[in-house]
């Protein structure tokens, strides 16, 4: 049985894959080569059920060059844990050295031409070179990080003819995996693995604030071991100067450790070396908590995680209703109200779980209408309010409560129009308040520390392609979303990384920007919404606006869209992703419960927020 590519492809005799389903074996004989030494394009395959496994055919006795050639990219989408029949097509030599930890992803599977050969007369019978090109969408390194990309590409692979066998193999094979997008969303699986932010604390005590580092894993090929050995190994370079692991340095699984999977109790056992032996016991939770937040991300089902040192020894064990003591996870945290701006400009809120669509004042300054706002940030622990007056140009923060009285503006803009004074302010988990000023004259962002009492510190910007129009920091502190306008009327969503010198916070900065929406050329709202993830609203090029949710890392997320909604002019989403996504739109406030529709909030209410 030999699938066909669908789509309209043609059934083609060369698709070097079978599939096998709800654990099938490899049917042997079921695939066979081309009868001809005609190329054929090698197409990405339509995404397939998550039951089915595709197995590659080792390259047939006296097989052409061609046929290798398009064996070897076909073996390239299989399930084969270690790519040993890949490897099949390759020299000797050329296997040692191949290393398919790196992936190269195409817009669809890649184009095979036949270079013209540089060699005359007997040479072109034992040696072939042809050439792989297609159009880029991304690249995995070896840390499995994702990383978008544009352009063409194009690279030779060389085959020759052994003198003894006969046999042609491949002995300059192109660097790491190449293969089209709908195959690479097929083996592989987006996972966050958690380490711990170097200066955010979160609560009274002082919790470490878990950091989520995307990743992404062959989903069919012992991931849950994978996701552990790339915790193990450390953040991704991106990330690595702004988190630490709490894994001594060198600790890795026990050597031959495979098949990792919880028992019927949903309790795994990780069995770790010596490295990891002599730590204490509050760094063993430490540790414990970030294997059950990485796995828990991939197995939602994992209840339990035991430490295990050489020997058997017990380490230490934690379960997933301690872990959030032991670590603050902004998922974790179910905001208690919903809140937005009413008609007349004074913040209300109303419960998060709430079915009706009654709204209150908040109790203080900010509810009471003494300054009309134009936006608000509540932060982590809803216990302060930030709010931007109808203006723009000031700043305020107070407390909600009763007593909660204004005092002097914590920032003021000096720009001329409206839309270039202050944006919506964001605050993190640490307790900063983050806002920008659009002041063309002295655009700045700034971060007011100590719960927003403290003075204002200009944080330093790298060189954008443009002008900030938005910010929105994570809940870690140590990432920023940034909406930034170019001169050519686009709006691209980046995240930037925030570097801090000390914990005595000198100037933070942002750095090293990356595109979490490539392929959109205007962002008009966006809100965090998950440890990894974004909601957006915005333009495709030559599209129409829609709302869809983005990784950080500017992968594509799998999962339909949140339903469609008429000009959305903001969007409102907490981490936690069982809590309804709210905008405001023409209608004025929405909500989004789970599979319903959007419902009307407030026909006059704006700028809805969550807190964050």
């Amino acid at each position: 049985m030999v699938a066909d590519r669908e789509g309209g492809a043609r059934r083609r005799p060369g698709r070097a894959v079978a599939y096998a389903v709800c654990g099938a074996v490899l049917l042997s004989g079921c695939a066979s080569m081309p009868d001809s030494g005609d190329l054929r394009n090698v197409e990405s395959t339509p995404r397939q059920d998550t039951g089915v496994r595709v197995f590659a055919v080792p390259p047939a006795q006296d097989a052409s060059s061609s046929e290798i050639m398009q064996g070897f990219l076909e073996a390239l989408t299989s399930d084969d844990p270690q790519y040993d029949t890949a490897r099949k097509y390759l020299t000797p030599a050329a296997a040692r050295v191949w290393r398919p930890e790196r992936a190269t992803v195409l817009a669809d599977g890649p184009s095979i031409m036949t270079d013209a050969p540089e060699e005359s007369g007997r040479e072109q019978d034992t040696r072939r070179t042809y050439v792989l090109e297609g159009s880029k969408v991304a690249s995995v390194d070896a840390q499995h990080a994702y990383q978008p990309a544009g352009g063409a590409y194009r690279t030779q692979v060389r085959l020759s003819k052994d003198a003894k066998s006969g046999q042609w193999r491949i002995d300059a094979p192109p660097a790491g995996v190449v293969m089209g997008k709908s195959d690479f969303q097929r083996n592989y699986t987006s996972v966050d693995k958690f380490y711990f932010a170097t200066h955010t604390k979160a609560g009274t005590n002082g919790r470490p604030v878990a950091v989520a580092d995307p990743v992404f894993v062959r989903s069919k090929v012992d991931p849950m071991t994978e996701m552990v050995r790339s915790l193990l190994r450390g953040p991704t370079t991106w990330l690595e100067p702004v988190v630490r692991s709490s894994f001594p340095t060198g600790t890795a699984l026990q050597r031959g450790v495979t098949g990792l999977a919880p028992d019927d109790q949903n309790r795994l056992v990780v069995p770790l070396n010596a490295k990891a032996a002599r730590v204490g016991r509050a760094r063993c939770h430490e540790m414990a908590t970030q294997l059950l937040f990485t796995l828990r991300n991939l197995t939602p089902t994992l209840e339990t995680v035991e430490l295990e040192g050489p020997g058997g020894r017990r380490l230490c064990d934690l379960a997933e209703d301690r872990a959030e003591s032991v670590a603050w996870r902004a998922s974790a945290q179910s905001p208690q109200y919903l809140y937005f701006l009413d008609g007349k400009h004074r913040l209300v809120r109303m419960p998060t779980g709430a079915g009706g669509t009654s709204a209150t004042p908040v109790p203080g300054a900010l509810g009471e209408g003494t300054k009309e706002l134009q936006s608000v940030a509540v932060s982590r622990d809803e216990h302060t309010v930030a709010g931007v007056t109808a203006d723009g140009r000031s700043l305020y923060v107070t407390p909600l409560a009763a007593a909660g009285t204004l005092g002097e503006p914590v920032v003021t803009s000096l720009g001329v129009p409206k839309d270039e004074r202050l944006t919506r302010p964001s605050w993190d988990a640490r307790g900063d308040l983050w806002v920008a000023d659009l002041n063309p004259v002295k655009p700045q962002l700034h971060v007011v520390e100590q719960g927003g009492t403290g003075k204002p510190v200009i944080v330093t910007l790298p060189r954008l392609s443009g002008r900030i129009t938005d910010v929105r920091v994570a809940a870690d502190g140590v990432r920023v979303a940034l909406v930034v306008a170019s001169k050519d009327d686009k709006q691209s969503l980046l995240i930037g990384r925030i570097e801090r010198e000390d914990e005595a916070g000198d100037a933070p900065a942002v750095v090293d920007p990356r595109p979490a929406a490539p392929d959109m050329e205007l962002v008009t709202a966006m809100s965090w919404a998950g440890d990894s993830r974004l909601v957006v609203v915005g333009r495709e090029q030559g599209g129409v606006h829609q709302m869809r949710y983005v990784q950080v890392d500017g992968s594509t997320l799998e999962g339909p869209a949140p339903a469609a909604l008429s000009r959305a002019t903001a969007i409102a989403a907490a981490e936690d992703e069982r809590v309804p996504l709210v905008a405001s739109s023409e209608d004025g406030i929405v909500r989004l419960p789970s599979g319903a529709q959007w419902q009307k909030v407030d026909k006059d209410g704006t700028a809805p927020v969550y807190p964050g």
